[in-house]
């Protein structure tokens, strides 16, 4: 799939998600979520994937983890907030 058509159809499912929970929940709820509306758009997905580091050739497990990956291509890392603060906007 194009990577432009995937980011499309990941946009989507967060929209969707905050659409139905709103704001202030935990992470893992929205992480639940997302992953449900993920597959039902019919995207393969892993979930809490580890993340070695490689340290002067040395594979070590730093306890890494990415959120979710979609398709193999594009890594989702969910952060959750109370409010909108002026840091969280994007600035012209």
């Amino acid at each position: 799939m194009n990577i432009n058509k995937l980011s499309n159809k990941i946009i989507g499912a967060a929209i969707e998600v905050h659409k139905a929970l709103g704001p202030s929940l935990l992470e893992s709820a929205y992480e639940e979520c997302l992953c449900y509306e993920l597959g039902f758009g019919g995207l393969s997905l892993e979930r809490q994937k580890a993340l070695p580091i490689v340290y002067k050739g040395k594979e070590l497990d730093c306890g890494y983890r990415l959120d979710i990956v979609v398709e193999n291509a594009i890594i989702l890392e969910l952060k959750s907030c109370e409010a909108i603060e002026p840091i969280h906007k994007a600035h012209s």
